[in-house]
């Protein structure tokens, strides 16, 4: 027992035995398993606002461009963010898209496309969900898809009966 009445590191009173401190981890160790855990958690490619390309993007990780892109972008399971700076310049497949910069092109989400306030769309969108929100710019024609659909990507000019599409205006 200490001064104090506290236990001391290491002395277990009941019998008198002094044991050592348990060892320290490996320095760094933690800190490389809370990394893992971080990029297993966000598997995210970023094009920086510096940044410009021209060509096809294709991959299997959701992606940030706040950058200049050219070309097509094929992300047929993950999301693609536009970000305020982002301009691009193609056509979009992806799972979902969140437009808040400027995209010029169509665009076809799997499942939804957002286009917040600061978004500027010049081209066509299809998904099965839309969020247009207030203030955003969205010029093209815009058709509701079944999820999932992509033979509506294929033939744009052939226009099928929703079934229970969502428009939603945020804001």
């Amino acid at each position: 027992m200490s001064l104090f009445g506290g236990k001391r590191e290491g002395h277990d009173e009941s019998n008198g035995a002094v044991h050592p401190p348990a060892p320290a981890p490996a320095p760094g160790a933690s800190d490389t398993r809370r990394q893992q855990t971080h990029r297993e958690e966000c598997n995210m490619a970023n094009i920086g606002k510096s940044i410009s390309i021209r060509g096809d993007l294709t991959g299997n990780e959701d992606m940030v461009i706040e950058g200049q892109v050219e070309g097509k972008v094929d992300l047929p399971n993950n999301q693609l963010t536009v970000g305020a700076n982002g301009k691009v310049k193609a056509e979009i497949h992806a799972k979902g898209v969140v437009i808040v910069g400027h995209v010029e092109g169509n665009i076809f989400g799997l499942e939804r496309i957002e286009i917040q306030a600061t978004g500027r769309v010049e081209g066509d969108v299809t998904a099965p969900k839309l969020v247009v929100a207030e203030g955003a710019q969205l010029n093209g024609a815009i058709q509701m898809s079944q999820k999932g659909n992509r033979s509506a990507s294929a033939s744009p000019e052939k226009t099928e009966a929703p079934t229970s599409p969502e428009v939603r205006k945020a804001g």
